[in-house]
């Protein structure tokens, strides 16, 4: 076992309770922030581009319905949803995490939390969710989209709603999952029917507001999210 080795496995059981420590700091931040709606979306968009704009007016409507609004804590879409959900004074979530690059935490979170670990992080995500709106972005709001839509798919977690923002940019997305993925059966035709696509941000926000008044948050949690 060379010196490398040996470090890695002797360092490893030190490393669970880092992680065990974003799980307590995490879990009890967030227990207390109340019906939640995840965005996702780029760290690079603009200020200056549309889906900026879009992004701080749906994190306004949601913190309008007392919905708090997480993002990853970062700038881009993030920013402008964690901005829109200040400006109306309502629980703005940022699930910051260290990276190389790109991620630099926004102003606006007034509930910021901080992750070393990406898979602590991504849970978070989900487990104080009752929604969540994929705006355009990159590899990683591909990652969260299809961790998401697979933990419905496989009922692990409520059917909440999934929302891609943006028609034209999921446009090719959705049809290469019909003729690739579905044509080879390798899911089911209603699966696509998990996922609304639109444009519309009131659309967004009403489907949204309209599942919290048809079904209750869960008392427990699903077994996986537990």
């Amino acid at each position: 076992m060379d010196n490398h080795t040996f470090g890695f496995t002797r360092e490893d059981p030190w490393r669970i309770f880092r992680i065990m420590a974003e799980f307590v700091d995490s879990f009890e931040t967030l227990s207390q922030v109340g019906p939640a709606v995840t965005i996702f979306g780029s760290a690079r968009t603009s200020r200056t581009d549309p889906c900026y704009k879009t992004a701080v007016e749906l994190g306004r409507g949601l913190a309008q319905h007392n919905l708090a609004v997480i993002t990853g804590g970062g700038p881009g879409i993030m920013e402008a949803a964690n901005k829109g959900a200040a400006a109306a004074r309502g629980k703005s979530v940022g699930l910051n995490i260290e990276l190389p690059f790109e991620q630099k935490a926004n102003r606006y979170a007034n509930v910021p939390i901080h992750f070393h670990y990406f898979f602590s992080r991504k849970v978070c995500f989900v487990k104080y969710s009752i929604g969540f709106v994929f705006m355009p972005g990159g590899f990683g709001t591909l990652d969260e989209f299809f961790e998401v839509i697979t933990l419905v798919q496989t009922r692990r977690i409520p059917r909440f709603p999934l929302i891609l923002f943006g028609s034209k940019y999921w446009k090719g997305l959705i049809q290469w999952i019909k003729a690739s993925v579905g044509n080879n059966r390798f899911i089911n035709p209603e699966d696509l029917e998990l996922v609304t696509v639109t444009d519309d941000v009131r659309k967004a926000i009403d489907l949204i507001v309209d599942y919290q008044r048809r079904v209750s948050p869960p008392e427990t949690h699903p077994k996986t999210l537990a």
